[in-house]
């Protein structure tokens, strides 16, 4: 009796996780219905995918993609974008952007990401514009809030969208409703761009963006699905998986990931023993916080 109970509880209580996400989904569709036209930042990853694949139902050709393409943005996220774009439907504008060329960018202060961010939402604009559509957003979602992103400064400065984030959809959400629409990108491992790969303060070069592309490929081949390389000067610090960690242990496999990384320039290999874990630069930004507050 308690067996059944207990399953009941637990098919209520995902009864009712499904509604709340249903409704967000509705507020969302009504939200887009009511820019009148959007052009979205669109990466080609899960939260950009899933909001253009809702926007082109709910406008249809007053939606568009629009991708910008820089040295931070590998040539395999690239492809994935313009095949993912094709697939939606959606018209899709791919523009160059080279954000080393933004003043402040390279030298990779703690709001990089708002000097970028600020720079990708002024060509977005500037597309929109072309294409008489007065509204752009991007693909921020409510878990967004819950790390440090100096982007939201740009999104606020240039009055872009944020629609996944107003609905209040969570990273977990998107996947979810991504997986019903039957999206190549629900179960797309997150990505961010390669200037996230370097601590505050340490200079980003093209040489530098490179060499991370190269052995981040190097993995993927491999078969490792969450990845980053993290540039220390010398050293190349790996995350991945914990679960995958045992693979990453195999001597053929290590021998193959040292070799590619002394092949792109670094020196020195070694496996971050706490795993992939989003924002982990910004462990620094918290130890300096509470040293000053020491």
């Amino acid at each position: 009796m308690e067996a059944e109970y207990t399953s009941g509880k637990r098919m209520r209580q995902k009864k009712t996780r499904m509604t709340t996400t249903n409704s967000k989904l509705t507020l969302l569709r009504r939200q887009l219905r009511n820019t009148g036209g959007l052009a979205i930042a669109f990466s080609g990853g899960v939260d950009s995918t899933f909001l253009a694949a809702v926007a082109k139902q709910e406008l249809g050709d007053r939606a568009i993609a629009v991708t910008a393409l820089s040295p931070t943005y590998p040539a395999h996220e690239q492809n994935d974008a313009a095949k993912i774009a094709k697939l939606l439907r959606i018209k899709h504008v791919i523009v160059e952007s080279n954000e080393l060329d933004i003043p402040g960018f390279a030298e990779n202060p703690e709001n990089r990401c708002y000097f970028c961010k600020r720079e990708l939402f002024k060509v977005v604009r500037r597309i929109a514009a072309h294409y008489g559509i007065k509204k752009i957003a991007d693909g921020s979602n409510a878990d967004d809030l819950s790390d440090y992103r100096p982007g939201r400064k740009a999104v606020k400065e240039s009055g872009t969208l944020s629609p996944l984030l107003d609905a209040g959809l969570t990273k977990s959400e998107i996947r979810s409703l991504s997986r019903k629409m039957k999206l190549p990108t629900a179960d797309k491992p997150a990505f961010a761009c390669l200037a996230s790969r370097f601590p505050y303060g340490s200079k980003i070069t093209e040489e530098k963006l490179n060499a991370i592309d190269a052995v981040e490929t190097v993995l993927r081949k491999l078969g490792f699905t969450q990845i980053r390389v993290r540039h220390h000067g010398d050293v190349a610090r790996i995350e991945i998986l914990p679960a995958e960690m045992k693979k990453m242990l195999n001597a053929t496999v290590s021998d193959k990931v040292v070799q590619a990384a002394k092949k792109a320039g670094f020196l020195y290999v070694s496996l971050d023993l706490e795993g992939y874990r989003t924002g982990s630069m910004n462990a620094m930004l918290k130890a300096r916080r509470d040293q000053n507050h020491d």
